[in-house]
């Protein structure tokens, strides 16, 4: 009976303020990004009229770990939520969350992305006309059936399920990982480690170009899953945060000093190696990545412990916003592509428009209707009922 009322009353685990901080700012960086994808040299759906190398630049030093920090914040996010879930539990959460979001975002999201693709591409059929060929379920590009920006959905709902098992393990070895902290105190170690197994990863599998499809992705799935794996094994045990935190100047130092290296020797000539630095190039960026990401942790950790009615409210905005806004960005970029305004005016217009929609949209809609909740993967609001008994009020909590 004790050990029942026990478990019931178990206290909640700590939230990590810090890692909502960088979710939040990993995701707006995210909507940066793709406003820079528009003017930019790289492929994208749309292009500008005028593209530029002064928006790739920035854009280069990003790319190298954007994605990997929400990699790892998801693998966090994963420790945490086993804290208070059963493993059946977890997955029905992941499945609402995550994959219903992710076929609402394939059927009504998406597809005016495609759209305004099709007519750069000379296309002249109306919207409608168009939507129909998504029912025809042939992958984009040749038809018009994609996830395009929400793979991260994908990969993040088949990581989760794929590597429960693991994961489970992992959380059970508290000896396991406690030794691991301690080898990974000496900070060569921690650094060398992880640098030599992704470098390793990329010379059996640089063959396989990332193509978000999940099926053929396989560098892209060694790199992003042993960094969703690395975010939750980083949250098993204190002393990973206080080492991060112990040498986050050593690091801040080494990234500077890197990407100093790679804009100089690289990026700025337009290129990634000769024949004779075949192996170089990737150890350095790979170097540079990687303390971008442990620096990142070890200062979010140090400094960014706290909460405010802003971090409460992007916390949960942050989700529709990364759902909604490359679509949002499109619509209202495409109109643009052969405006005579400049770069710089596009680029600012495209930006804060992109945030407000989102920001109202969310605010006045999504915020508020359930069903729109469910669909952008936020909880369901359940009302609160109160009832009068003399001068007492009794709340049935909405919490499960």
């Amino acid at each position: 009976m004790e050990n029942s009322v026990s478990s019931h009353l178990k206290t909640p685990p700590l939230r990590r303020f810090d890692l909502d901080w960088l979710r939040v700012i990993a995701f707006a960086i995210l909507i940066f990004y793709h406003v820079g994808m528009f003017f930019n040299y790289w492929d994208w759906h749309i292009k500008n009229n005028i593209v530029t190398r002064a928006v790739q630049w920035p854009m280069l030093f990003t790319n190298q770990w954007r994605m990997g920090l929400l990699f790892m914040i998801s693998g966090a996010g994963v420790y945490f939520a086993l804290e208070s879930r059963s493993a059946g539990s977890f997955l029905g959460e992941r499945f609402v969350r995550i994959f219903i979001p992710l076929l609402f975002g394939m059927f009504v999201i998406v597809p005016p992305q495609i759209f305004f693709e099709r007519l750069t591409q000379g296309m002249t059929y109306s919207y409608w006309e168009f939507y129909k060929t998504v029912f025809d379920f042939q992958p984009y590009p040749k038809g018009s059936f994609s996830w395009h920006h929400l793979w991260y959905l994908v990969y993040i709902f088949f990581y989760s399920v794929l590597a429960l098992p693991l994961l489970l393990f992992i959380r059970r070895r508290k000896g396991m990982t406690a030794n691991w902290a301690n080898f990974f105190e000496n900070p060569a170690l921690l650094i060398l480690i992880p640098v030599i197994w992704h470098v390793t990863g990329n010379l059996f599998l640089d063959k396989y170009p990332t193509t978000h499809n999940l099926v053929h992705d396989w560098n892209n799935h060694f790199h992003s899953l042993t960094l969703f794996i690395s975010g939750f094994v980083l949250c098993t045990q204190t002393a990973f945060w206080e080492t991060l935190k112990k040498y986050r100047g050593l690091l801040l130092k080494i990234w500077i000093t890197l990407t100093f290296i790679l804009y100089a020797a690289y990026w700025a000539n337009d290129r990634e190696d000769y024949d004779w630095e075949v192996f170089l190039y990737p150890i350095i960026q790979t170097t540079n990545a990687w303390c971008i990401l442990l620096c990142i942790l070890g200062y979010a950790y140090t400094y960014l412990q706290f909460s405010n009615r802003f971090l409460k409210y992007a916390n949960e905005a942050v989700y529709p916003f990364y759902i909604l806004h490359q679509t949002v960005i499109i619509c209202l970029a495409y109109p643009l592509i052969h405006s005579s305004l400049s770069v710089a005016a596009k680029f600012t217009y495209l930006c804060v428009a992109t945030f407000l929609i989102c920001l109202t949209l969310y605010h006045i809609l999504i915020k508020r209707f359930n069903m729109l909740r469910l669909a952008f993967g936020l909880k369901i609001k359940r009302k609160m009922k109160v009832k009068s008994h003399f001068r007492s009020e009794t709340f049935i909590s909405s919490k499960s």
